[in-house]
């Protein structure tokens, strides 16, 4: 009896608790009720582990860890800014990869005359080879002006976050160093018309940006959103002057109708594609690509990414070039999507695209990041604890007519 008196008196604490809680402060059971059996970062991570462990074979372990693990990042300088943060980041034991690097080991390589395919590419690849034409093994151009501050390998110190100088403008763009990659593969020089197809939020944007030396830059994403987001990031980099309209164009356009609003016109073209965003979506569950109310956009990802390509590839000029990225691991993804691209600007464009070898370049930043050995065409970073940058895809295209 004893026992059922102070249940029944702590019951009626517990409603008389109740009536002095606000409703904002109680936990409603049904919000638990809600959660998703397999929210999207487990849905991601059981796609990889079917997909990547076929691709990548024995590696992929590894990389799965250094993809759960939190990734490092560089310190893209701002030429624009008045603050002298290179000395600063060099106390603290960071280095410039770009420049920090024996260019005398550069090794040449035997010119190839065409692409090397495995035994098992499709005949769609194979037919493809006279398309790709000869590689361009010689070391690769790198602008003097774009400087990337990274630890040293192993090293998972964070950097702090810049701080505006006198004119408000940022000392440097936090981001994945290996970001930086396509960057400097599209070799931009003095006078160069460019296009940035998918430009937000806009960290290639300003290491291209970092040359000084282009002529005009259309900045282009499809999401309004996106691209008032690239404004601000902008905005707190450079200066006022080279916000004009004669110098730079920011617009909101359906990047795979590209091609049908200027042909022929970009020097060289960066078409850095959304994708699977391998990173994110083992890590957030916001906005992932992998919550089941996105699984047609997921499952369309592979056909955007062609017409962006194809957009990029006609709105280039006859010896133009345009580099193709992405940050996913997926051979669909990338080397599949470069294939289709080559076959059909040839088909329905009459367009002849090279295939420029970037491994020069990845020779040349061995010691940063950590190349895969085996991709087809173009060169693939992949998160490696020691070096956990990417993964970051790239491919090099030039159009011969």
């Amino acid at each position: 009896m004893a026992l059922c008196s102070d249940v029944r008196f702590l019951m009626r604490k517990i409603r008389d608790l109740r009536c002095f809680t606000s409703r904002g402060h109680r936990v409603k059971g049904k919000w638990a009720t809600s959660r998703p059996k397999y929210p999207p970062t487990t849905l991601a991570l059981q796609h990889f582990d079917v997909t990547y462990s076929s691709q990548l074979g024995h590696l992929w372990p590894s990389v799965r860890v250094a993809l759960l693990s939190e990734r490092k990042y560089g310190a893209l300088l701002n030429n624009f800014s008045l603050n002298d943060v290179e000395e600063d980041l060099a106390s603290q034991g960071c280095r410039d990869f770009v420049t920090d690097t024996d260019r005398k080991e550069h090794v040449s390589m035997e010119q190839d005359p065409e692409v090397e395919f495995s035994e098992t590419s499709d005949s769609t690849s194979v037919e493809q080879r006279d398309t790709f034409g000869q590689h361009q093994l010689s070391q690769p151009h790198l602008s003097p002006t774009i400087k990337c501050f990274v630890f040293p390998r192993g090293d998972i110190t964070r950097f702090k976050p810049a701080r505006p100088d006198s004119s408000g403008l940022l000392g440097y763009y936090l981001m994945d160093a290996a970001s930086v990659l396509p960057c400097l593969a599209l070799d931009v020089h003095a006078g160069h018309n460019l296009l940035d197809l998918c430009a937000a939020p806009g960290g290639k944007t300003l290491a291209l940006l970092q040359t000084q030396a282009i002529r005009f830059l259309c900045l282009n994403d499809s999401s309004i959103s996106r691209t008032s987001r690239l404004k601000k990031v902008l905005q707190s980099y450079l200066p006022k002057e080279l916000l004009t309209r004669e110098k730079l164009r920011i617009t909101s356009f359906d990047g795979t109708k590209w091609g049908e609003i200027e042909q022929n016109t970009f020097d060289r073209v960066l078409v850095d594609v959304p994708c699977t965003t391998d990173r994110h979506s083992l890590m957030e569950d916001d906005n992932n690509i992998f919550s089941k109310s996105r699984t047609g956009e997921r499952r369309g990802l592979p056909q955007l990414q062609l017409q962006l390509l194809l957009a990029g590839v006609v709105a280039a000029c006859p010896g133009g070039e345009i580099v193709y990225s992405t940050c996913t691991l997926s051979h669909i993804q990338n080397v599949g999507v470069v294939e289709q691209a080559i076959h059909l600007a040839r088909e329905n464009h009459g367009i002849h695209l090279k295939v420029v070898d970037l491994r020069p370049l990845a020779h040349m930043f061995r010691n940063t990041f950590h190349f895969a050995s085996d991709v087809q065409l173009g060169e693939l970073v992949i998160p490696h604890l020691a070096a956990n940058f990417g993964p970051i895809y790239l491919c090099k295209l030039k159009r011969l007519s």
